[in-house]
């Protein structure tokens, strides 16, 4: 599903699915790293197109590539909490779950960064898990606009249409910094930006 339908928007009101801005401003997200050579190729185009975005980072790569996870910081870009382990909410207990989205957070604190924004692997999220969280303070960020870039059925130009058809003002766009999504984000995401530029986008970060 590329374009989250309003419905479903409605239906799970207290995530958030998009920001409602008068800067017909976008929201360019990247999941799952950091990763070598991955994350590091996404952070040059980002500099190179002058772009902030937000990384929602798994707690273990946080803990295997410290040295890459420090670069995304350096660039002032924000950070999500993305579990430790990628865990899938529908098939995880609550309090498994809401544990080792601490262990991501302690990773996190550790490096003082004091973000409270959180994404559930795969999008998958009960609602206990959710009102738990909440009210522990995270904000749950999903999206409505999803560029696939992890489908090795498709290529980078479908990556493309996928995200410049469907983005509006205040899109939540996801991306990945991964190995599986590397060759159709690396491709797709300077052609991105530059089609959204042009068509009158500005992109900001998430806080």
């Amino acid at each position: 599903m590329i374009k989250v339908p309003k419905y479903i928007q409605r239906l799970f009101k207290h995530q958030i699915w998009n920001i409602k801005n008068d800067e017909n401003a976008v929201y360019l997200t990247f999941d799952d790293g950091p990763i070598p050579y991955v994350t590091e190729e996404i952070l040059k185009i980002l500099e190179q197109e002058k772009v902030k975005a937000t990384f929602f980072c798994i707690g273990d790569n946080i803990k295997k590539h410290p040295d890459i996870f420090l670069k995304i910081i350096q660039a002032k870009h924000a950070i999500g909490n993305h579990t430790f382990n990628h865990l899938k909410g529908w098939n995880t207990k609550l309090q498994e779950y809401v544990s080792n989205v601490d262990l991501c957070q302690q990773e996190l604190e550790q490096l003082n960064i004091n973000s409270r924004l959180f994404r559930p692997p795969y999008g998958k999220i009960s609602i206990k898990q959710s009102r738990f969280l909440r009210k522990k303070g995270y904000k749950i960020i999903m999206w409505d606009v999803l560029s696939k870039d992890y489908d090795c059925k498709i290529n980078a130009q479908k990556c493309f249409d996928n995200v410049v058809k469907n983005t509006s003002s205040g899109s939540i766009i996801v991306f990945h910094d991964s190995l599986k999504a590397q060759q159709n984000v690396l491709k797709s995401l300077p052609k991105v930006i530059q089609a959204l530029k042009a068509k009158g986008f500005t992109f900001k970060k998430l806080s």
